[in-house]
């Protein structure tokens, strides 16, 4: 359908397009030069010593994985509300993912509490999801991580951008490896595409290794004459980024601070005119605002039915919505790992949607949306406090 407003809108101007025919006319499209440049630069943005793009988020969580040692036997801890490739990147390895509780529909991040209650001797790693761009606790997951011996991953799909402390750290810089998505989505967007980041010069040569079947050589190199052969040291894969999408990528960086803020300004708008309305209820606080970077604006109703109610009735306005399941309900983990009980996941998954949020949702379509979400709770039948 053609909707009034989008859950997010993709704005490409011209010079976007003229890097990516400039890259096209080139005539060299696999990983090369622009994809070296793109890592550097990314790098410096999140001010991680490493950065390695690769072809999605998913590919960058496995990949890191794998650095981190994962296999058979082994347990990973993460959070219970994500998108599903965060755990099955874990299970991509044999190792088992070990799904955990989150603050509640409020505060939608991993709860530190409950990891420390998984942690075994069996755990290798926990998996911390900036959720909707919001930061995660990683700064108390480090210290724990150090004290015991594990390896701290971020899942910074849906946060470049954001703060993970006072002194503005960004999410990416803090855990020993970090993975970031460049989905259509996200806040640095190329269609497919991801970013491994870490302080570490050994774990960042493995990643780099393994996303191209760990040869001693790429084809840049041998394009340049660096190389005449190559050898394979691993089992890897073939999880390379184009040339084309780090040209688009490149062009799109220069703007992602701008685009963040934009994004950051739409949620305080949101939350000064949709606060106090009868039957909704605001996800997080005004100070987290200021630190997320914003790739979704979730609000939470009553209950389920409620929720669905809700989201009918705003598609019939023309203002398109979305949820997150709980991973650990969907048919194939219940059948690998059995029933488990996540109270405050299963509560957030059934309460919460996300409004349209981009940095390029226009005065007009914010008040579409505001007036749209006005209308469709004095709709609810019962439009009680939730």
């Amino acid at each position: 359908m053609s909707w009034r407003v989008p859950l997010a809108h993709i704005a490409i101007p011209e010079e976007d397009v003229q890097n990516v025919l400039d890259c096209l006319r080139s005539g060299w499209l696999t990983m090369g030069p622009r994809t070296g440049q793109f890592e550097g630069e990314f790098a410096d943005f999140v001010n991680s010593p490493h950065a390695v793009a690769v072809s999605s988020c998913t590919a960058a969580l496995h990949l890191s994985c794998i650095a981190a040692g994962l296999g058979p036997g082994d347990e990973a801890i993460v959070a219970g509300m994500s998108f599903v490739s965060t755990a099955n990147a874990v299970r991509y390895t044999g190792a088992t993912p070990v799904l955990c509780e989150i603050g509640g529909p409020q505060d939608m991040n991993i709860d530190v509490d409950d990891v420390v209650r998984r942690i075994t001797p069996k755990t290798k790693a926990i998996v911390a999801v900036h959720f909707c761009g919001y930061p995660a606790k990683v700064v108390e997951l480090r210290k724990i991580c150090d004290e015991r011996g594990l390896v701290l991953i971020e899942d910074a799909a849906q946060a470049v951008g954001a703060s993970v402390a006072a002194d503005g750290t960004r999410a990416g810089s803090v855990g020993d490896l970090a993975c970031f998505s460049l989905f259509s989505k996200n806040q640095l967007c190329v269609g497919e595409g991801g970013v491994v980041t870490t302080p570490s010069e050994e774990l960042a040569t493995k990643v780099r290794s393994l996303r191209s079947h760990a040869m001693t050589s790429v084809t840049w190199d041998r394009h340049r004459g660096y190389a005449e052969t190559y050898d394979i040291m691993d089992v890897g894969f073939n999880y390379r980024l184009d040339e084309p999408r780090a040209a688009l990528a490149l062009s799109r960086l220069p703007r992602l601070a701008a685009d963040i803020e934009s994004r950051r300004e739409l949620a305080r708008t949101y939350r000064r005119r949709l606060a106090g309305l009868d039957g909704l209820e605001l996800v997080w606080s005004d100070e987290d605002v200021e630190h997320a970077s914003h790739f979704a604006f979730p609000v939470v109703l009553a209950d389920e039915p409620t929720r669905d109610r809700f989201r009918e009735r705003l598609s019939d306005l023309g203002v398109q919505t979305t949820w997150y399941p709980a991973v650990h309900r969907f048919t194939d983990y219940v059948e690998n790992f059995g029933e488990l009980s996540l109270p405050n996941v299963e509560a957030a998954a059934q309460r919460h949607c996300a409004l349209p949020m981009s940095a390029h949702l226009s005065q007009e379509e914010i008040d579409i949306v505001v007036q749209s979400v006005e209308e469709a709770l004095a709709d609810l039948p019962d439009a009680a406090a939730a």
